[in-house]
């Protein structure tokens, strides 16, 4: 008993870093979580569901461009920070590369956005809260999340986001009173996420002493290269996720994605508390990996994965009730469909993370989102040939994240990966 008490305390004290490190990156995520449904049903009543709808389908849009700038750099990123964790000088050259390359994408994109909103009529309409929404690229470019997930130090960033969004509460409940007021909303959301960003990127400076410079395009164009794999699976995700907002308000309407959002919200805490355990694990297992003890961790998130759907089966009806009211209960089995998302990015992730990535194989990553994709556009096509509805679009988004699983499933026993 006591040479298992002290395996034990050994396993705890060797593994501290990824404990903590997933600590804060899921207190971070249930923060963020709790803070949006601490203010959801303020903003669901006093808004509208219209004008929140516009409110999501705006973030939806700009999500896109965010991924763009994105490029997929957080996994390359972490992977050479946690390599170099001791070396200023490498990790320095890391920031600043991934820095120019996202300063240039941003300079893309700006000149792509202007262009849709000067030429699409519907979003030129409400232009203010596109543009507003819009400078949260900008975070993205500032705040290296991936850089204090690769130094295992993410409380920085559970402290950075928890002190503005508490400093934000406020201002949303004083300053917005009715749907008119959504831009104040938009404009609230926006300065969160950039003083946050300008705080990280102070950090970095001086507390860390990572020093940025312009790098050349020709080292940036390596960064490209490796770091396409990652932007191709990110973006066809995003593309598949966030198309579903876009659908549905184009074709059905912003009450919808209102009743889309609130399902979305509700399978959002079980999410993250476990979407992260990938990321927690993966600077520990990628040094050491161990077939026998991946096999476990699958089998074990697929379980957790099956339990979260019953328990949102269970319990969502209320949750929508206590969120959005009676006049939001379609959201319920809009819901439950949804929650079949954890399972999968539980069970996919980690096939990504300790199968794929560790023996490079960087390609089934991609081709994973490809089949992701193009099975959820062909589910969905057949779905609205049979009715048109929003639940051909969820029950598409179900069924295409089990297609992944089978595909990285028979990937890995076709090339005998594990």
């Amino acid at each position: 008993m006591k040479e298992k008490l002290l395996n034990v305390k050994t396993l705890i004290i060797e593994n501290r870093k990824v404990m903590e490190n997933y600590f804060f990156m899921t207190i971070l995520q249930i923060l963020s979580s709790l803070f949006y449904f601490l203010i959801y049903p303020f903003l669901i009543r006093t808004l509208g569901a219209e004008s929140y709808g516009l409110y999501i389908f705006a973030t939806s849009v700009v999500t896109y461009f965010i991924t763009f700038i994105g490029n997929g750099f957080d996994f390359p990123g972490v992977k050479a920070i946690a390599t170099n964790g001791n070396d200023l000088e490498k990790k320095s050259h890391v920031l600043s590369c991934i820095f120019t390359a996202k300063m240039y994408l941003q300079f893309v994109s700006t000149i792509v956005f202007t262009l849709i909103i000067l030429t699409i009529p519907a979003l030129r309409e409400n232009y203010v809260i596109y543009v507003i929404c819009f400078l949260q690229t900008l975070s993205g470019i500032f705040f290296p999340q991936w850089y204090f997930q690769g130094v295992q130090r993410m409380k920085i960033v559970t402290y950075i986001q928890l002190l503005f969004k508490i400093l934000s509460l406020p201002f949303i409940f004083i300053m917005i009173h009715s749907p008119k007021d959504l831009w104040i909303f938009a404009l609230i959301t926006t300065l969160v996420s950039l003083l946050g960003a300008i705080t990280a990127a102070l950090i970095v400076r001086f507390n860390e002493g990572i020093k940025l410079n312009w790098v050349s395009f020709k080292e940036v164009k390596i960064w490209y290269k490796e770091a396409f794999p990652f932007f191709l699976s990110s973006s066809l995700g995003i593309v598949k996720e966030q198309s579903i907002t876009i659908i549905i308000g184009s074709f059905f309407g912003m009450r919808d994605v209102a009743i889309y959002d609130l399902a979305n919200k509700i399978i959002l805490i079980p999410r993250t508390l476990l979407v992260n355990v990938n990321l927690a694990l993966f600077p520990k297992i990628v040094a050491n990996v161990k077939p026998q003890q991946i096999k476990k961790i699958i089998r074990y998130e697929a379980l957790v994965g099956l339990s979260v759907i019953a328990l949102i089966a269970i319990f969502g009806r209320w949750i929508v009730l206590i969120m959005g009211g009676e006049t939001m209960l379609d959201s319920y089995p809009v819901s439950v469909i949804l929650s079949v998302v954890v399972l999968v990015w539980l069970v996919v992730g980690a096939f990504i993370s300790f199968v794929f990535i560790p023996q490079n194989k960087y390609k089934y990553v991609t081709n994973n989102q490809i089949i992701a994709l193009s099975s959820f556009a062909l589910y969905s096509l057949i779905g609205f040939l049979i009715t048109k509805s929003i639940y051909v679009l969820v029950l598409s988004i179900a069924l295409s994240g089990l297609t992944e699983i089978a595909y990285c499933w028979y990937l890995t026993k076709r090339e005998k990966l594990l």
